[in-house]
């Protein structure tokens, strides 16, 4: 039986950048939504912790899993389950260049990462803080319009600056808010000069690219001015949470991917005040003290488990992350800090690679001519191959089969049999996933004997 699945059109752009992702074996950045297939238990759990730090609550949590097995994924999903709610949101991956804790400017650059790709519903795709405020002074003046204040008066102009200054107090208590609070107040004050220069100085500050005080001082105009660093950068970032919340904006939320490489770090001091930085933002959003933040970080089991480096090691976050002794026996609380991911059942897997068929016809504007059976053929004997049960994941399905569709496309005098060579497609017994092994690790693809997929059981 053959099947299709309806597919909602996908902006070409978006769609294009989509499947080039794809083919390259990475998260695509944009279009995620388009392909979500299963996971349906983990976005309930980040969308809920989604509302209840919108209502002023603060949320981290930990999505971990196998190299490939969806979890950056999950996360793309997340920001841009984020944006459409409201929330400004800022991600970043960590590299032995960007850390959470470190001296020589590794944790700076972590942030500037982070304010880099800061984005907004109107502004996806990062740069968003000059837009962030455009909107927020936008908004004033529609106020004051309403008030049938007259732009050019001189009521106006006060009334303005009284609101800025207003919004902007409110920061002055936290820490480092004073200088935060001093250096909006001058963006508005180049802001009403139209001084273009000035604003770029101040824009500069928020984004942290000052390295001495000195510099800051003189480009921005304030005598008396601190720089954001590798020491402080955190604070910050809680204040352009508060910030955000003040101009409208439900929250901030901030994902954090490839958190694998502390675990690399082989210095122990480092490595443990990377993960003690972990701490503070755990327990700050936990506890209540950064309102309207979700941290979202996004590492390999070895990174949350290993009792020598990973995350575990540190004695703090083990009796906090652990699963505790009624965590046992297959049992999940999706409530917890920690989202373990499991692996896509074989009929998602085959509902992928369907969608994938649909979407690559759509971009390339042909009928993909691979069947059904075809399709569940492919899946089969990628599952089925030796070693698949450890090694072979949603990111190389994906990969593997968009590449095949591709060589159809560009060579329409090849059949599918011409290009898989000696692989059998026949309709197979219908899957009982329910067979798996309580187990299997996250992310695991199933065992050869599992591999039995049918499309006559899908529910679209």
């Amino acid at each position: 039986m053959e099947q299709s699945v309806n597919v909602k059109k996908v902006p070409r752009r978006i769609l294009g950048t989509l499947l080039s992702a794809l083919s390259a074996g990475v998260v695509p950045r944009s279009g995620a939504p388009y392909i979500a297939i299963g996971r349906l238990d983990e976005i309930e759990a980040l969308t809920g912790a989604l509302e209840r730090v919108a209502d002023g609550e603060g949320s981290c949590k930990f999505i971990i899993g196998r190299y490939g097995s969806g979890k950056s994924f999950l996360i793309q999903l997340t920001r841009g389950f984020a944006m459409d709610k409201g929330f400004l949101t800022a991600d970043c991956d960590l590299s032995p260049e960007r850390k959470l804790s470190a001296s020589g400017g590794a944790g700076l650059a972590t942030y500037r990462e982070l304010v880099k790709n800061l984005a907004c519903k109107t502004q996806p795709d990062g740069g968003a803080l000059p837009v962030i405020i455009s909107r927020w002074f936008s908004q004033i003046r529609d106020t004051l319009a309403d008030a049938g204040m007259e732009v050019d008066s001189p009521a106006y102009d006060a009334a303005f600056g009284k609101e800025i200054m207003r919004t902007v107090r409110a920061l002055e208590a936290d820490v480092g808010g004073f200088d935060f609070a001093t250096v909006m107040r001058e963006y508005y004050n180049a802001y009403r000069c139209e001084d273009e220069g000035k604003m770029s100085a101040c824009l500069r500050w928020f984004r942290g690219e000052y390295n001495t005080r000195t510099e800051a001082r003189a480009a921005v105009g304030i005598r008396s001015l601190s720089i954001i660093d590798d020491d402080n950068w955190y604070d910050h970032l809680k204040l352009i949470t508060a910030f955000a919340r003040l101009v409208g904006y439900r929250g901030l939320c901030v994902c954090i991917d490839e958190c694998v490489n502390l675990y690399k770090i082989s210095n122990r001091l480092s490595r443990e005040n990377n993960y003690e930085k972990i701490l503070a933002m755990f327990n700050d959003t936990m506890q209540g003290r950064a309102p309207g933040l979700m941290i979202v970080f996004g590492g390999t089991p070895q990174f949350l488990e290993d009792t020598r480096r990973g995350l575990f090691s540190y004695e703090a976050l083990r009796s906090r992350l652990s699963d505790g002794r009624f965590g046992a026996e297959g049992l999940r609380s999706l409530l917890s800090p920690v989202l373990r991911l499991k692996r896509l059942s074989d009929s998602e897997l085959l509902a992928l690679v369907m969608r994938l068929t649909s979407l690559h016809g759509e971009y390339h504007k042909y009928q993909p001519a691979i069947t059904g059976a075809q399709m569940q053929a492919f899946l089969t004997d990628s599952l089925s191959r030796a070693g698949a049960d450890t090694m072979v994941t949603p990111r190389e399905i994906i990969r593997d089969y968009v590449t095949l569709l591709d060589l159809l496309l560009a060579n329409p005098d090849k059949t599918f049999e011409d290009i898989t060579g000696t692989m059998k497609y026949t309709a197979a017994a219908p899957a009982n996933t329910d067979d798996a092994p309580a187990d299997t690790p996250a992310g695991d693809a199933p065992s050869a004997s599992a591999a039995k997929i049918t499309i006559d059981d899908l529910e679209f």
